[in-house]
């Protein structure tokens, strides 16, 4: 029962980190024309979505088109990480 915590603790900071992945993937198919219309792009709008509106809601595109949102995201997933970490030890 004492390594069920810890191995929690693994578990969740590995799928922050998959996600982190995840959500770069979707950061870079936009470098890429009509990258994010393919399936495997809808399929990676499908998973991130959901995690940027919120910051797209408060963090306004820069000079109308340069959008740090998702920067700020993978920060806070970073730090999401950290804190699983430190709380699971």
């Amino acid at each position: 029962m004492e390594n069920v915590i810890p191995a929690l603790g693994n578990t969740l900071s590995d799928l922050l980190g998959i996600y982190s992945w995840v959500l770069i993937g979707y950061i870079l198919l936009s470098w890429f024309p009509n990258a994010r219309e393919s399936k495997f792009g809808q399929i990676l709008s499908f998973l991130c979505e959901p995690f940027l509106a919120p910051f797209r809601r408060i963090i306004p595109p820069i000079g109308g088109m340069l959008d740090i949102s998702p920067i700020v995201a993978l920060f806070v997933l970073r730090m999401a990480q950290a804190g699983i970490a430190a709380i699971f030890g």
